[in-house]
């Protein structure tokens, strides 16, 4: 982890405190942190992850002195974070939240999180990627407790790459002349999705070549936003074209229309992250067998990178009066085998924990029979050793997004461009956080 990334985090607090949110610092009263056999402590607890119930019901049959209760909501961008966002400000918000990284600073700049800093040792730290704690960590303060890392891999239909003789591309050029390869061998198919409507797939495609969107400066506590850098415009100039020559589908992520074409086969390639394996397999297990994973193609064949696609943590919310129970609720199901066995062995979710010493249980619980047997976490640790160093997520991720995805639906219908829309999304954010009160350094 670059010391840029630690610089860039950490001046986040001198701009979120011109907002005057860095007080949430604990709920009314948590004096209770333990109850009884007969009187537990019930904590709270919503998440979208999968295998979460399975977690739960694992917690609940282990300990006495606290219960958990489940509510299982939409994911994060089909509703899920405007719940979380309603329900804090009503004053009914659950103990525990499942929020993913990108989001954790625009729900700390909020006010919506409590800082459970006294509650992570350093030897509770040191459990933890360095990365994952490095984006839970804003202004000096734990705000999150990690779950997983995302990073990002190309999920392949073996037998057909086999059958016409297609190499799985190490790089982005190869990645072209494949998407070409498969057409030609079936006009129908495509090699994979670009998905309009999820604007964390470009994203996390721009960060693998190395754009830095968000910057915070120590100096000044003002925010660099620059969308359109070159590595983001190289990102946008590839996939323009792409999509431009058909060699991709523009289908929506999850959509009926993409499940559809996996179903079908003409849809040959996902380019997804490491949950993304247990997803696939739900959709498709009729195709046992037929799978298997690559590193996502690189610009460069001797420097392979990624970035990553969510990743979630585990936050308290800021009226949680149950903080103590809900992190070490949080911490089991991080650093607990029996929490990793649960959720893993339930075939729904191949997160990769973000405790390395997770890893070796995960991948013993998780059924790699839909891959052929592929060792599939250690691609998944190899392709986490390089996710970018230099990415920062801003405050405001959700303009970012908003304006990014609204942009990119005008894209796929040729009402648009990729570079016109990563302008675009600059210029809404820059725009949301002068809104906001914060200082804004506009490289434009």
């Amino acid at each position: 982890m670059s010391r840029s990334w630690s610089r860039s985090v950490h001046a986040l607090v001198g701009a979120v405190t011109a907002l005057a949110v860095l007080t949430a610092c604990g709920g009314a009263d948590d004096s209770r942190t333990r109850g009884t056999a007969d009187d537990p402590v019930t904590v709270s607890f919503w998440a979208w992850t999968r295998g979460s119930q399975e977690v739960v019901d694992a917690f609940n049959a282990t300990h006495e002195t606290i219960k958990v209760e489940f509510e299982e909501i939409p994911s994060g961008g089909l509703g899920g974070y405007p719940k979380i966002a309603n329900a804090v400000k009503a004053g009914i918000a659950p103990d525990l939240l499942s929020i993913e990284y990108p989001q954790l600073s625009a729900f700390v700049s909020q006010g919506s999180l409590q800082d459970i800093s006294g509650y992570l040792t350093e030897d509770i730290k040191r459990k933890f990627l360095p990365q994952t704690i490095e984006m839970t960590t804003l202004g000096g303060r734990n705000w999150a407790v990690p779950f997983d890392a995302a990073p990002q891999v190309f999920y392949y239909r073996k037998d057909f790459f086999t059958e016409h003789g297609i190499t799985p591309p190490a790089t982005w050029d190869g990645f072209r002349d494949a998407a070409g390869q498969v057409r030609k061998a079936s006009p129908k198919t495509r090699i994979a999705t670009f998905f309009p409507d999820d604007p964390t797939f470009f994203q996390a495609m721009a960060w693998q070549a190395g754009a830095q969107w968000f910057r915070a400066d120590a100096g000044t506590s003002a925010w660099r936003i620059h969308t359109t850098d070159p590595a983001s415009a190289r990102t946008a100039a590839y996939w323009q074209g792409l999509i431009d020559d058909r060699l991709v589908s523009t289908a929506s992520s999850f959509s009926p229309e993409w499940t559809g074409s996996l179903k079908q086969g003409t849809t040959v390639g996902y380019l997804g992250a490491s949950w993304g394996a247990g997803v696939l397999a739900g959709i498709v297990p009729e195709q046992k067998g037929k799978w298997a994973a690559v590193r996502l193609p690189s610009w460069e064949a001797d420097r392979p990178a990624s970035g990553m696609i969510g990743g979630s943590t585990f936050a308290v919310s800021k009226g949680s009066t149950r903080t103590a129970a809900a992190v070490e609720f949080a911490l089991w199901m991080s650093t607990h085998e029996d929490a990793i066995k649960a959720r893993i062995g339930a075939s729904t979710s191949s997160a990769l924990p973000a405790s390395p010493a997770m890893v070796p249980i995960a991948r013993k619980a998780f059924d790699t029979s839909f891959y052929g047997g592929q060792d599939l976490y250690g691609l998944f640790e190899e392709a986490g050793a390089s996710i970018g160093p230099d990415w920062v997520w801003g405050p405001s991720p959700g303009a970012t997004n908003s304006a990014l995805g609204d942009a990119l639906g005008e894209v796929v219908g040729g009402a648009s461009t990729l570079p016109k829309a990563i302008r675009q999304a600059h210029d809404a954010t820059v725009a949301d956080l002068r809104k906001r009160g914060l200082k804004v350094e506009d490289p434009a």
